[in-house]
C-alpha cells in the first residue's frame, strides 16, 4: 500500500549555487502552467490510497503568491487526507510571513521544514541565498506549528572549527524539534562546481561531524540516521519512508517516485506539459529490491532489523549478502536484532556502502 506522497515546486526568487535539484526562476506564467500539468500527473497516476505522509518541496514551494498557493492546495484536496500524520512544507527564510503560515495551518499543513543552512554572511553568500532564519522568524513560526525542522550546512572552504561551532549553537538556541545537517556537496552542473570551488578539506569535516553529534545528543537530540537529527517524537515519517524502503508518489518536475518500479521524472517544463512525466524508470526485481532494502536501512544509525529483512523477503540478510568480511573488519555489526554501521563509522557511510555494493548477493 502506497501512502507517502512527495510534491516537488521548482520555483525560486534566486537559483542556490549549491543546489542540484530541479528548479528555474520564478514566473507567474510558468507557475500557472506547471500546476495544471502537477494536477494531470495526480489525476492520471495517483490510486485514491490513504495518505499517511505529504511533503511538498523544491525548490521553493513559499515562494508561490496566495493565489497560487490556493491552487496547489486545491490539488493537495486531491489526495485522500483521512489518515494523514505529517504534512510538510519546505519554506526559505524570506518567506516566513504570518498570513503564509495561517494559510498553510488552515490547509492541514503540521510541519514547517526551513532551509536556514548558515548564520554566517560569507557562507549563506557563497550559497547564493538571502538570508538565514532570525530568532524572531521562529517565535512566529511556533505560534503555528510544533513541529518544525531546520537546515544546518557545513564544509565551506576555510570554515574553521569555532565559526562551526557558532553555526550550530545558534541552531541549538533555537530550540526547534528537528535538525537536518548537510557537509556541503559540490554536485555537477551546480554553480559551485563550474567555478571549481574548493570546500573543506576531509579532516576538520570529519571533526566537525563528530562535534555535530556530540553536542546534538548533549542537547536531547537524537540521530535516527546519517544526517537527522530529533527531539523524542519528532523523527521525520516522510523521510524514514525512503530509508525503510517504503512506496511512494513523487509528483512533478525532477520528483522520484516508487511504486512498481523506481522512476525519476522529467525535468523539461515543455515534455511534462505534454504529458511525458517519466524520464527514467527502473523495474526492480526481488535482488533489487532488497539491496535497496540495505543501502537504503544503513543510512539509519539503528540499522537493518533482520526480522524485518525476513518477513519482507522471507529469507535472512546473512543468506543474502556475503557480509562476513564487512562484520570482521568492523565495517559492519550484528547487534542481534539489526544489522548496521558501527556508530564511530558513521562519517565513512558513503565508503561503507559502495563497499557494501560489490560484496556478494546470493540469488
Amino acid at each position: 500500500m502506497v501512502s507517502s506522497v512527495y510534491l516537488h515546486i521548482p520555483f525560486c526568487r534566486s537559483i542556490c549555487s549549491y543546489c542540484d535539484f530541479c528548479k528555474m526562476y520564478y514566473h507567474g506564467e510558468f507557475v500557472e502552467r506547471y500546476l495544471q500539468s502537477l494536477k494531470k500527473e495526480i489525476q492520471e497516476v495517483y490510486q485514491k490510497e490513504p495518505i499517511r505522509t505529504l511533503y511538498i518541496g523544491g525548490g521553493t514551494p513559499s515562494c508561490l503568491h496566495p493565489p497560487e498557493l490556493e491552487q496547489l492546495f486545491q490539488i493537495v484536496s486531491m489526495f485522500d487526507l483521512s489518515e494523514v500524520q505529517e504534512f510538510t512544507f519546505e519554506m526559505n527564510p524570506e518567506d516566513i510571513t504570518e498570513e503564509k503560515l495561517v494559510f498553510l495551518k488552515t490547509h492541514g499543513v503540521n510541519r514547517i521544514s526551513i532551509g536556514h543552512e548558515t548564520k554566517n554572511d560569507a557562507y549563506l553568500s557563497i550559497l547564493g541565498r538571502k538570508r538565514c532564519v532570525s530568532k524572531e522568524d521562529i517565535l512566529l513560526v511556533k505560534t503555528y506549528f510544533s513541529n518544525i525542522n531546520i537546515d544546518l550546512m557545513y564544509g565551506f572552504s576555510g570554515q574553521t572549527i569555532f565559526a562551526f561551532i557558532e553555526d550550530l549553537d545558534y541552531v541549538l538556541s533555537l530550540d526547534v524539534p528537528h535538525i537536518s545537517t548537510y557537509s556541503l556537496i559540490l554536485e555537477e552542473h551546480t554553480k559551485l562546481f563550474i567555478s571549481k570551488y574548493q570546500r573543506l578539506n576531509d579532516e576538520n569535516d570529519a571533526r566537525m561531524y563528530e562535534i555535530l553529534r556530540e553536542k546534538l545528543s548533549e542537547n536531547g537530540y537524537k540521530q535516527y540516521e546519517i544526517s537527522n537529527f530529533s527531539k523524542e517524537g519528532f523523527s521525520s515519517f516522510h523521510n524514514l519512508t525512503y530509508w525503510n524502503n517504503e512506496q511512494y508518489y513523487g509528483f512533478g518536475l525532477g520528483a522520484s517516485g516508487y511504486l512498481s518500479t523506481r522512476y525519476t521524472n522529467t525535468r523539461s517544463l515543455d515534455e511534462y506539459e505534454k504529458g511525458f512525466y517519466k524520464q527514467e524508470e527502473e523495474v526492480v526485481s526481488l535482488s533489487d529490491q532488497m539491496i535497496y532494502e540495505m543501502i537504503l536501512g544503513l543510512r539509519k544509525v539503528e540499522g537493518v532489523a533482520k526480522i524485518k529483512f525476513f518477513q519482507k523477503y522471507h529469507r535472512k540478510i546473512e543468506q543474502s549478502f556475503d557480509i562476513i568480511e564487512m562484520l570482521n573488519q568492523g565495517l559492519l555489526e550484528d547487534t542481534g536484532d539489526f544489522i548496521r554501521i558501527p556508530k564511530d563509522k558513521l562519517y565513512l557511510e558513503n565508503s561503507i556502502l559502495i563497499h557494501f555494493l560489490e560484496v556478494k548477493n546470493y540469488e
